[in-house]
């Protein structure tokens, strides 16, 4: 089993229920053991601005599928949670994004597969959720708890649990 950390968000639909439907089915307790997730966080859009506010939150997983597999794993969830990457606008709305941010300590650099993820540090959005579970590890060389406190924290807002 090899331990990885997942980033998720989407802003279409009731993006806090598709999210954790989302969990659900990747997650089978076999293949992807659920070990941590962060809380829901509202995060203000990145890249694309004029957009909804997103939700965005991090899980940790233990996992025998291999990086490309997990990646494919995550783009069929995000495909039966309606997503559709050949119509969507770059960094604009979506029901369900997933993304590796790291796969054990892996690193890796193939088209359509970068680990750990290459934007992982200029991301509040990831950072914040992905500290909150894992503060203490470390991602290519850095600290996560560290690297969060060099980035822009403004507007992002933890939500309380649903139900």
């Amino acid at each position: 089993m090899t331990e990885a950390f997942l980033a998720l968000g989407g802003n279409v639909g009731n993006s806090r229920a598709i999210l954790d439907r989302a969990v659900q089915l990747l997650c089978d307790g076999k293949d992807v053991r659920l070990t941590a997730r962060s809380s829901d966080y509202a995060t203000p859009p990145w890249g694309f601005k004029y957009q909804p506010p997103f939700i965005n939150l991090c899980i940790a997983v233990e996992t025998i599928l291999a990086p490309r597999d997990l990646l494919a794993r995550g783009q069929e969830v995000e495909l039966k949670l309606g997503r559709d990457r050949a119509h969507e606008k770059r960094w604009g709305p979506r029901t369900c994004d997933i993304d590796i941010i790291a796969y054990g300590d892996l690193t890796l650099d193939e088209p359509g597969l970068i680990l750990p993820h290459p934007r992982l540090f200029e991301r509040a959005f990831v950072l914040l959720p992905l500290a909150e579970i894992a503060g203490d590890r470390v991602i290519a060389g850095q600290k996560l708890n560290e690297a969060l406190a060099t980035v822009d924290r403004a507007g992002i807002e933890r939500l309380p649990p649903l139900g």
